[in-house]
């Protein structure tokens, strides 16, 4: 690897280990084994290379969810929608520095245009993606108000629940707990 990609890559294990404004340039040239001048010539400042880095470890999040997908292939929407978020529960008890980097990306959003517009775009792709699975439809068929609404609500739930899963594992929901929430707002029997 060259400087840049060492770059990036020690600044994304930072991101994963450290708070966002906690970490110093010395940190990601001892993390990465390059040198002070590597970061402005490659990013052009230290926060460039952050924000590269909590936008590559927000992708690797995606990339950790995958195998939720895969769970959430039978039964009715809300049966779904239960087994994705048992398996966002299983990516985040495997890896909680993944979900802790991608859910600082959130945080850096709303001071960096770059990082907001990116996520935007993710959560975009995101609710329509979430739509399409719930409801065993083709993505390019999601309309966009079903993206606004059962998109918007999947994603709600996603976030909120890996954040509780973050900061309190032992009282946060499962994907089960959350189906029957669901189902009793909905009348049916749980």
């Amino acid at each position: 690897m060259g400087h840049r990609e060492d770059l990036l890559a020690g600044a994304k294990r930072l991101v994963k280990e450290k708070s966002f404004g906690q970490i110093t340039a010395r940190d990601l040239v001892a993390e990465s084994g390059t040198n002070l001048a590597s970061i402005g010539y490659h990013f052009g400042s230290k926060e460039a290379l952050l924000n590269a880095a909590i936008l590559a470890t927000f992708d690797e999040w995606g990339d950790a969810i995958t195998p939720a997908v895969e769970m959430a292939a039978d039964g009715e929407p809300v049966d779904r929608l239960e087994a994705f978020l048992n398996g966002i529960v299983a990516a985040v008890r495997a890896d909680r520095t993944v979900a802790a980097g991608s859910t600082q990306a959130l945080a850096v959003a709303l001071h960096a245009a770059e990082v907001r517009t990116q996520v935007a775009e993710t959560f975009k792709v995101a609710r329509r993606d979430m739509v399409a699975l719930l409801l065993l439809v083709d993505p390019d068929d999601v309309t966009e108000e079903q993206a606004r609404t059962v998109g918007s609500l999947a994603m709600t739930m996603i976030n909120g629940m890996v954040l509780q899963w973050l900061i309190d594992p032992d009282n946060a929901p499962t994907g089960h707990d959350l189906a029957v929430a669901l189902r009793a707002l909905a009348g049916q029997p749980t």
